[in-house]
């Protein structure tokens, strides 16, 4: 009779055991179709890409092995070099410069403001808009012969931006729309995060005399540091394959002064039909996109 009672309570033990352990694994049963959808959808054409680009392919033709060929033949043109450093310019000077003007931004709504829900409005007005009709209405505005923008500035004696042809204002028109475009998203990150800072904090910094500066690098700072984290990563991700600006614009010109790695990608791939050769940019491309986060998750780690 013990033998039994004891059979009998140590099966009763174990079933809790295992209904506790189904339990606790139930939410992840419930999302791991949708998890293993993901990882299907991105690491399919990941490895399709990297396994193209060993292979000269081009629309309707044969696959040939031609092993590391189009990696030798990517790092020895100059035009990838151009691009590359394109893409490093361009996504270093809009990143940090929407970073800070989002902050600078995000710190004023903070303050009563008057119209504050028609500012927000009218300031995230341009994320609303389709990337394409945005570009496209700039496009028109800025146009050298008819623009009226272009127009105005002449009449007052700032001279046109001539992006068509010249290279400096081409790259910096391109930054400048850009930043009109993703300002809006970084601004609500930051601004919700501010928003979310419990008021008994800075008012008792307040009360023991801390100023301005204090306050935003003693308290506003420590409090939203992991988001501008969050959002300096997002925003480089993004950024590093930034394509219908600069190719709605001026199609990567003057002389290639704007042609992105995104540019040259599509140009290889789906102008010249070189799938192989598209591909092995295609995986420059992630490698530097992952080295970078790398790099700032390693320094964000740090800093907790």
């Amino acid at each position: 009779m013990n033998q039994y009672n004891n059979f009998f309570y140590n099966n009763t033990g174990t079933n809790k055991k295992n209904n506790n352990i189904l339990i606790d694994l139930w939410p992840f049963s419930m999302i791991t179709p949708i998890q293993l959808l993901i990882i299907l959808v991105l690491s399919v054409p990941i490895l399709y890409s990297v396994l193209l680009s060993f292979f000269s392919y081009s629309w309707g033709s044969s696959r040939d092995f031609i092993g590391l060929n189009n990696y030798f033949r990517l790092f020895s043109d100059i035009n990838f070099w151009r691009s590359l450093i394109n893409t490093l310019v361009f996504v270093n000077i809009v990143v940090y410069l929407e970073i800070a003007i989002s902050l600078g931004i995000a710190l004023l709504f903070v303050k009563a403001l008057p119209f504050k829900k028609i500012l927000i409005s009218i300031l995230l007005a341009p994320y609303a808009i389709s990337t394409v009709v945005s570009v496209l209405i700039w496009r028109f505005l800025l146009e050298p012969d008819v623009g009226i923008l272009n127009y105005i500035l002449l009449k007052i004696g700032l001279g046109q931006i001539l992006y068509p042809s010249n290279t400096l204002h081409a790259f910096g028109l391109i930054i400048f729309l850009s930043l009109w475009k993703n300002v809006p998203f970084t601004f609500m990150l930051l601004y919700s995060a501010i928003l979310a800072i419990p008021k008994e904090i800075p008012e008792a910094a307040s009360l023991d005399g801390a100023n301005k500066l204090q306050m935003f690098q003693y308290v506003t700072w420590p409090m939203i540091r992991t988001i501008v984290m969050i959002a300096l990563i997002f925003r480089f991700i993004f950024a590093f394959r930034t394509f219908e600006v600069p190719w709605i614009l001026t199609g990567g010109g003057p002389l290639r002064s704007t042609e992105l790695l995104s540019i040259y990608l599509y140009k290889y791939g789906f102008r010249y039909h070189e799938l192989g050769y598209a591909s092995a940019t295609a995986v420059i491309m992630i490698i530097v996109t992952l080295l970078i986060s790398m790099y700032y998750i390693k320094i964000s780690s740090k800093e907790y």
